[in-house]
């Protein structure tokens, strides 16, 4: 009998297995998919890291969880510094002074700070949803060239119907630094996501489509604690309703020429574009392969947004105040199980970096093998 099984092979179950690997236990991690690493799974194609499940950056202020994920890989300087496409007419992003320019031909801060207070006096007292949240820190110039189309079609809403704190995360600068990340550490592993996490797990025993609410009765019995990082209404059989998530969609091309936008992620903030954005995947390693080489190929996938379903990838959660109150309820149902560790975006329903997921399954590991 094993101490532990991990259920799922992401951030949160590779961090945790490696940890109590490390105080010397017994760990099974298992899978439902045919390759380890979750969302984080990269593959090699053309010669070029392809983020199969959509682009993450790594970044992170936790010198801590940067220092942990040293030990398994080196990341590069990549720096996210997306465009944004507007029927054409291309900004940078996050907000900045290259961005103030070009939406108002403004050149000294002063001028777009003036520009941006003008247009902050519509939205009077604390902002009730993201679209005034958004009025209230750029304007409504901005708000409705470069946040409603792109936020609605990634939420599926109505930006009046979002809760505010989803656009704090964006930064607005009164310089020209388009750095989207405030972060202290920020790259992409080198070699890619997967073979980080191959590192991680290194000496633990791992089994590939293997469905365990589909055979929880029998995985139960090989370990005496389960660490499960599934959608806990799932684990639950939706016992008490359905949470909401977000699902991902995306059409991946093969590109028979080197460069197709010239940036790792152009974002289209129309609403009648129906993607929300476009990755081209060997920007985020220079358009160079390991050995320094120019790649001739190109990889791009359109991203959509869309309404998740039983049976879709759930991405990550919709934090609002009725899903709060539901995975409240789970969360209470969870506290009476035994020997069983909830963990992870989907396990904690919680829109989580990926530095957080680390963080949080570090803190865990520490609790339970003290």
């Amino acid at each position: 009998m094993y101490d532990y099984l991990v259920v799922g092979s992401g951030l949160y179950g590779a961090t945790f297995a490696q940890q109590a690997k490390a105080h010397g236990k017994s760990v099974l991690v298992i899978d439902k998919r045919p390759n380890i690493a979750g969302n984080i799974y990269t593959e090699k194609v053309e010669g070029i890291n392809f983020h199969k499940y959509g682009a993450h950056i790594f970044h992170t202020n936790n010198k801590e969880v940067w220092d942990y994920l040293q030990q398994f890989t080196t990341f590069n300087r990549f720096t996210n510094s997306p465009v944004a496409n507007y029927k054409g007419e291309l900004y940078s992003m996050p907000f900045n002074m290259y961005t103030f320019n070009k939406m108002w031909g403004v050149v000294t801060p002063e001028d777009a700070q003036g520009k941006i207070d003008e247009q902050r006096k519509e939205i009077i007292g604390e902002p009730k949803n993201l679209e005034e949240q958004a009025i209230s820190l750029v304007g409504r110039d901005i708000y409705e060239k470069l946040v409603k189309g792109y936020t609605e079609k990634q939420w599926g809403r109505d930006c009046k119907d979002l809760p505010a704190f989803i656009i704090k995360r964006l930064p607005v600068r009164l310089t020209f630094d388009n750095n989207y990340f405030n972060a202290l550490y920020q790259g992409i592993p080198i070699g890619g996501y997967t073979q980080m996490v191959e590192h991680m797990l290194e000496g633990i025993e791992v089994r590939l489509d293997v469905d365990y609410l589909e055979n929880k009765d029998e995985m139960d019995k090989l370990a005496e604690r389960v660490v499960y990082t599934g959608p806990i209404d799932a684990y639950f059989n939706y016992s008490l309703g359905y949470l909401e998530y977000r699902s991902v969609r995306f059409e991946n091309e093969i590109l028979d020429k080197p460069n197709f936008q010239g940036n790792a992620a152009v974002n289209y903030t129309d609403r009648e574009t129906p993607w929300t954005r476009i990755i081209e995947h060997k920007w985020f390693e220079f358009g160079k392969d390991e050995n320094g080489n120019d790649l001739p190929k190109t990889i791009i996938s359109r991203e959509y947004s869309s309404e998740w379903k039983p049976g879709d990838e759930p991405y990550y959660p919709v934090n609002d105040a009725k899903n709060g109150t539901l995975y409240a309820d789970y969360k209470k149902l969870a506290e009476g199980e035994k020997n069983i560790i909830f963990g992870g975006r989907l396990g904690e329903y919680k829109y989580y970096d990926m530095d957080a997921v680390v963080a949080s399954a570090l803190e865990m590991s520490e609790k339970e093998l003290a």
